[in-house]
């Protein structure tokens, strides 16, 4: 069975892989998880923050943005010495604030699901991508979610980020063609 070669041997790379990445995503919660995840992500490897992630999932209030758009400066000192997360004051302030335009996008639109689709024109972009050099680090889409989010308030969203949340969460499908993943999403 072909996969995607950045999968490796990792077994948690190769769930994620197999069960989670590239599927179109439409829930919220969820949505809001990998847009903070990825932020974390920026200067790291996607491995970094899989390992991390049920970490996250504790010390971020299992991603429940009411909660984290309430963090206080005692909150944010808490989770600067919590080791099982990236522990940068930049991202974790990042994270609080997102949550906080995360829910004025709820507010506005109904759902972020509704908002956040809107740059792929509601469905999938399907890629029929052989090798890693095709693949961009990001595209007008991602160029173009990046400043509305940015423009809104939004930190740690630029075109690369917004590009691998994308991916993520299946407003592309950027598996190989040779994966049997690309037909399967």
């Amino acid at each position: 069975m072909n996969r995607c070669f950045w999968c490796g041997n990792s077994k948690l790379m190769i769930d994620y892989h197999d069960k989670e990445w590239g599927v179109p995503l439409h829930n919220d919660k969820m949505l809001f998880e990998f847009l903070i995840l990825e932020g974390a992500q920026a200067g790291l490897t996607w491995q970094t923050i899989l390992n991390k992630r049920e970490n996250y999932r504790r010390a971020f209030d299992n991603f429940d943005p009411m909660k984290i758009s309430r963090y206080t400066q005692k909150d944010i000192s808490t989770l600067l010495k919590n080791a099982g997360i990236i522990r940068n004051r930049l991202k974790i302030a990042a994270a609080i604030t997102n949550a906080q335009k995360f829910l004025a996008i709820q507010k506005e639109f109904g759902s972020f699901d509704r908002y956040i689709w809107q740059f792929v024109d509601y469905k999938t972009i399907k890629n029929k991508f052989k090798s890693l050099n095709e693949i961009p680090a990001a595209t007008k889409e991602s160029e173009d979610m990046s400043k509305e989010l940015k423009k809104r308030g939004f930190r740690f969203v630029g075109p690369t980020i917004c590009y691998a949340f994308m991916q993520a969460v299946g407003m592309v499908n950027d598996h190989f063609t040779d994966c049997f993943r690309h037909n399967e999403v």
